[in-house]
């Protein structure tokens, strides 16, 4: 234990929590935000002010108060997560003996297949921003973006026009950890972007706006827009085709997946493209059961059997 730890007040531990993972963990400001949150309401509810005065009961009643309350077992299992890190942050730094969070199991969350959209209503969302000028180009480009590469929203939310390389067609995004990679888009994506490039240096020039700090999608005020902002504008044109529902960027992710996976793309580049760690997670978003997945693989493998006539019974 450090000799300084009960001068540590619970709120400034926070602080240096956060200033640890933003430097030692490249952790995103959504990230902290995340977490600042999910620490603030498990202070409250605990009631300490020291990190000592922490204990197992504590951890338990906080997640089972947020059930209770309403809360998705899965927004409970995050919020013990956040707990958790930071308590063994404590632990690492010498201001706790224990993480007792160790000792709290997390709710068991089901775990539902993503939604993706068919390819009609994909195209048709892709066409729903009709008209000229900075809002329906923009949301125009937004949605090619987010169907053609499959990008979270927060990696679309950082983009700069930098990142945009038309004529490889091509485009760098930061994911999680901040680390980079480069994933390819289409020619439907190209030409939406090229018409949104030009009108956003339009717009910034009409406008007077010199605030946009290289942020390639801008809102009304030239501010690169927030994750929320591209959230609604996915919504207000679904709603519009008449898609109803639970539905926003990371449906276009999914839809993404799905529709490559289902046109026959390696199921690895797939993974590359999304930036998952994990190939049982890039399975998930393609919706496809293990039969269609081994048909894929018939198809497109190297060492499957392909000698003509070859039939193989089902059972």
């Amino acid at each position: 234990m450090k000799e300084d730890s009960s001068t540590k007040d619970i709120n400034s531990l926070i602080d240096g929590f956060l200033q640890y993972l933003r430097i030692q963990r490249n952790a995103s400001p959504h990230t902290l935000r995340a977490y600042r949150k999910d620490l603030q309401e498990f202070v409250n509810y605990c009631n300490v002010s020291e990190p000592e005065e922490i204990d197992r009961i504590d951890i338990r009643g906080f997640v089972s108060e947020k059930i209770m309350s309403g809360k998705a077992k899965s927004t409970a299992s995050r919020k013990l997560a956040s707990v958790r890190s930071f308590l063994n942050y404590l632990y690492e730094e010498g201001y706790v003996k224990s993480n007792a969070a160790k000792l709290v199991s997390p709710p068991k969350v089901p775990k539902p297949l993503p939604k993706f959209l068919n390819v009609d209503d994909a195209f048709t969302l892709m066409k729903s921003p009709e008209g000229i000028g900075h809002m329906p180009v923009r949301d125009r480009a937004i949605l090619e973006l987010l169907y053609a590469s499959g990008l979270r929203v927060s990696e679309v939310e950082g983009l700069k026009v930098e990142d945009i390389n038309l004529r490889e067609g091509l485009v760098k995004a930061k994911g999680k950890g901040m680390k980079e990679r480069i994933v390819p888009i289409g020619e439907k994506a190209i030409e939406a972007l090229k018409s949104y490039i030009v009108e956003r240096a339009l717009y910034k020039k009409k406008r007077g706006l010199e605030t946009s700090k290289g942020m390639l999608f801008l809102s009304s005020k030239g501010e690169g827009l927030s994750d929320r902002q591209i959230r609604r504008i996915v919504v207000k044109h679904a709603r519009m085709i008449g898609i109803q529902g639970s539905i926003g960027p990371h449906t276009l992710r999914h839809t993404f997946a799905t529709h490559l996976l289902t046109g026959g793309a390696d199921l690895r580049s797939i993974q590359e493209m999304l930036g998952h760690s994990s190939l049982s997670t890039t399975q998930r978003y393609t919706h496809l059961d293990i039969g269609r997945l081994l048909e894929v693989y018939d198809k497109a493998h190297p060492l499957a059997d392909k000698e003509e006539g070859n039939t193989s019974e089902e059972g």
